[in-house]
């Protein structure tokens, strides 16, 4: 079994290499799915979240309410960490849960661990990788990609980028890059090069 870390900003457009990865027979596990079963109700991991930062994170029907919590998080660095050192291990533990499987099922599996944080994460995770790809496109492109597709207001776009690693600390992780700063079919192009060379 190969395990590809696959990264990318917010919006730059990781989510359709990993889709079209699938496609091409990878096992995808998705970081972004496991954080929300980390803090799902009656987890020990929403209970840390509330102990942490109050009830009025906790929706009436005791699901995490993600837009106060993101309120909170993205406006201070501080209680961010305190967010990431509660679900990042938990994290960790339900991916090398899901690598498990896809080796026992199948020892040749390509796992693509679709991981947005690996950047802001490699502290407090082993990383151990085969390769690691980072899908690139420039902040400035995918804040207007924020403001534009997902009608996000822009000083809130800003912050969400400015929230994460940057472009230069994401990069010096790469083995890979799938140049995403064209179109939809050039961004699949590329993703496709690569999967080409990771495999062969």
């Amino acid at each position: 079994m190969r395990i590809i870390g696959l990264t990318g900003g917010i919006a730059a457009g990781k989510s359709t290499v990993s889709k079209r990865w699938a496609e091409l027979g990878g096992i995808v596990v998705d970081a972004d799915r496991l954080a929300r079963d980390a803090v799902a109700p009656g987890s020990p991991g929403l209970a840390q979240v509330a102990e942490r930062f109050g009830h009025s994170v906790i929706a009436a029907d005791g699901s995490l309410d993600r837009p106060a919590l993101g309120a909170i998080v993205f406006s201070d660095p501080a209680a961010r960490k305190d967010l990431e050192a509660i679900t990042h291990p938990e994290v960790w533990r339900l991916a090398q849960r899901a690598f498990d499987a896809a080796e026992a099922a199948d020892p040749d599996a390509v796992v693509v661990y679709d991981v947005p944080l690996l950047a802001e994460a490699r502290g407090s995770r082993p990383l151990r990788f085969d390769a690691v790809v980072v899908v690139d496109a420039p902040a400035a492109q995918r804040i207007e990609r924020l403001v534009e597709h997902r009608a996000m207001e822009r000083d809130e776009a800003e912050r969400r980028v400015a929230a994460q690693a940057s472009d230069a600390d994401r990069l010096a992780l790469a083995d890979h890059v799938v140049d995403a700063t064209g179109t939809l079919d050039q961004t699949i192009r590329s993703a496709d090069e690569v999967w080409s060379r990771i495999t062969s």
